[in-house]
């Protein structure tokens, strides 16, 4: 008797250029559209923030991750993955990456920034150039949400969850940050100044 073998397909996002494509609450878009610094306005919004790494060194890049840091194919590079926490709520997951090939002079900071906040470093340097931002609705199959799935973060399964995504330029070297925004994001109020 013969089998049949399935291959199944890596989950992709559907990344996309304009907000409206991912159907976002006018909360969920200020957030998501905001050029300014996330982990600005995250400070702004609690009486304590906080960055917890889950983990940096070496992995596979994603398969909807490879293109946007200029590389050919699917291949091993410098991975980030923290928390940020807003009065120790979880807000966002933040899943950055970098070409093995960048080094300290592209990148100076990055292999130190242990629990700070690599958005601080690229905002503060003059030499950092950001690019386009882009949306997506990140379905659960998405290795991403299988991450914040086994961290066990949401009180309930989340079907999808918003993302969104840009490219920072050092010396020409590419840095891609992923940051995924949880549902208590939509909790949080700015602190009276």
């Amino acid at each position: 008797m013969l089998s049949k073998t399935y291959v199944t397909r890596p989950a992709f996002a559907r990344w996309q250029r304009h907000i409206n494509a991912v159907q976002a609450s006018p909360v969920m878009v200020d957030w998501l559209t905001n050029r300014a610094s996330l982990t600005a306005r995250l400070i702004a919004h609690s009486s304590q923030f906080r960055v917890q790494r889950l983990y940096q060194g070496r992995a596979m890049c994603l398969h909807d991750e490879y293109a946007e840091i200029g590389l050919l194919k699917r291949q091993q590079v410098v991975e980030r993955e923290v928390l940020l926490r807003c009065d120790e709520e979880v807000v966002v997951y933040a899943h950055t990456i970098l070409p093995l090939f960048a080094n300290a002079h592209d990148w100076p900071a990055f292999a130190s920034l242990g629990n700070r906040s690599l958005g601080t470093t690229l905002f503060n340097d003059p030499l950092v150039k950001r690019g386009e931002l882009h949306y997506a609705r990140l379905g659960a199959s998405h290795p991403l949400m299988r991450r914040i799935a086994g961290l066990h973060l949401l009180p309930v399964a989340s079907e999808s969850l918003l993302a969104r995504r840009s490219v920072f330029i050092r010396h020409g070297a590419k840095l891609l940050v992923t940051e995924v925004f949880l549902p208590s994001i939509t909790q949080l109020r700015r602190k009276p100044v």
